[in-house]
């Protein structure tokens, strides 16, 4: 399967004694793929995304995107920042014949405009007179009208309420599966990726630790709650409960009697994971990079 992004040991820092917002980060994300990027605050997920729309450039290592340099495939990329900065003074009308004019051979009018009255927007606002969810809309039409290969989408439904989130997300899956887009989009909202993504990129440390599809990963953990020896087993988090412990080990061989086995949803393996920043990396074989991910990175005996 093709790479849609593919990082080499990719560091980014911002100073020449900051702390590196990425460092070593390497990673491989398949083409089609709807993935989610996770991780706390400061984690380095806008820096990968603004790397990845070659609006910056890393201080060392190696970044492709669509098989190219970022800047070489800017054509087929939209990108959605936190503030989506539009020209205040335009008009919604005039925000969107300039987005077909920046994109003149992969402008799709008709698609753009149907997103805008989905919101009931009056083309005659100025932008500067929309709130932050009708900003965020005309922003999303922007990213979709160009009907790109990838989009880098940096918490891109934040300031929506509910139903609008839905609505938009909705949009948003349905163009991706119609045309096979690639989708990288960070957010917070766990329940909003397990219902959209189907792939996991967790940042810590400045570095992918935990990546591949979603089915995949769950698959390869066991949350087990009982009493007795987890030696031989890679244990991510464990943690006291009742008159035993309850633990988020990799699925590595049998457990000895005494445990209650089950596996884990989306939103346990990722809060054992931001809870236990120096549980071992791991990496599905669609997502560690062919020509390695670091020391720091294990491989999932899993299919991809």
């Amino acid at each position: 399967m093709s790479a849609a992004i593919e990082a080499i040991s990719l560091t980014k820092r911002y100073g020449r004694r900051a702390t590196a917002a990425l460092g070593d980060c390497s990673f491989r994300l398949p083409a089609g793929r709807i993935s989610a990027l996770v991780g706390p605050n400061g984690a380095g997920k806008s820096t990968l995304l603004a790397i990845a729309a070659g609006l910056r450039r890393p201080t060392s290592g190696r970044l492709t995107v669509l098989g190219g340099a970022p800047g070489e495939a800017r054509a087929k990329v939209a990108y959605l920042s936190q503030d989506k900065p539009l020209y205040p003074q335009l008009t919604v009308a005039a925000t969107l014949r300039l987005g077909a004019e920046l994109n003149p051979d992969r402008w799709d009018a008709a698609y753009a405009a149907d997103i805008v009255e989905q919101g009931s927007l009056d083309p005659k606002a100025k932008i500067r007179s929309l709130s932050g969810g009708q900003r965020t809309r005309v922003a999303l039409a922007l990213a979709l009208g160009k009907r790109p290969e990838l989009m880098l989408l940096d918490e891109p439904m934040a300031d929506l309420d509910p139903l609008a989130r839905h609505e938009l997300m909705g949009t948003l899956m349905g163009d991706a599966a119609e045309h096979g887009t690639t989708v990288l989009m960070s957010s917070h909202i766990v329940s909003e990726l397990a219902d959209a993504c189907d792939h996991l990129l967790l940042v810590g440390g400045g570095r992918i630790r935990l990546g591949g599809g979603i089915d995949d990963l769950t698959g390869a953990h066991s949350l087990v709650t009982g009493r007795g020896d987890l030696a031989g087993h890679t244990v991510v988090e464990s943690r006291p409960s009742g008159r035993g412990v309850t633990a988020l080990i990799r699925r590595e061989g049998r457990l000895g009697e005494g445990w209650q086995v089950q596996e884990p949803s989306l939103e346990e393996l990722l809060l054992a994971y931001l809870r236990s920043p120096g549980a071992p990396a791991l990496l599905t074989p669609s997502t560690a990079p062919a020509t390695g991910s670091g020391p720091a990175t294990h491989r999932a005996e899993v299919s991809a």
